[in-house]
């Protein structure tokens, strides 16, 4: 399920960078275009926390976090 989750996250950042091009293209820069860039920009960063492994080679995905 949280494959499924992750992957609908990187979707949607795709979308939106592809949303901001298509609107720099046709507008030229507004706000909404760098609002939509930095949505996509946080959503690739929580993305990449749960899935790029520690020095231990442990990620969140995997199940590496310590219960104590």
């Amino acid at each position: 399920m949280l494959n499924a989750v992750l992957s609908i996250a990187m979707l949607s950042a795709f979308l939106l960078l592809y949303g901001a091009w298509k609107r720099w293209s046709r507008d030229g820069a507004s706000q909404q275009i760098w609002l939509m860039i930095a949505a996509a920009l946080v959503i690739f960063a929580n993305v990449a926390i749960w899935v790029v492994p520690d020095q231990k080679g442990q990620s969140l995905v995997t199940g590496g976090v310590d219960q104590h």
